[in-house]
């Protein structure tokens, strides 16, 4: 693997660690460091790359991203209502990746609808 598939996870991971130090004094800080788009700006840049700067294929790549950030909402709010709701952390995520997957299955049947492919 080239250097610019280790970027992301490199990346990653520096991220994780910000946002295990940086909980300690703001958890909102913590937050919005936790959502920032990072792994998209990388990603963009590893499929330009790799598709030789075509630009119908980031196009195409950016419009699968507008359609992936959607469920990901769900995926947050379904946590969010857990966490609220008194559930413990291996409920919450269970419940957030059954609503980000269902998500997942009506945004690909609206895409299929819609003729988006």
């Amino acid at each position: 693997m080239k250097w610019e598939g280790w970027m992301p996870v490199a990346v990653s991971i520096a991220v994780i660690i910000l946002v295990a130090v940086v909980q300690r004094y703001s958890r909102t800080l913590a937050a919005i460091t936790a959502t920032m788009p990072l792994n998209i700006p990388l990603s963009l840049w590893i499929v330009s790359q790799a598709s030789g700067d075509d630009r119908a294929a980031v196009v195409s790549f950016m419009d699968g991203m507008l359609w992936g950030i959607l469920p990901t909402v769900v995926f947050v709010v379904a946590a969010w209502l857990a966490v609220r709701a008194g559930w413990k952390l291996a409920p919450t995520i269970v419940v957030g990746y059954a609503a980000w997957a269902a998500a997942v299955a009506v945004f690909f049947g609206v895409r299929r609808w819609m003729g988006a492919g």
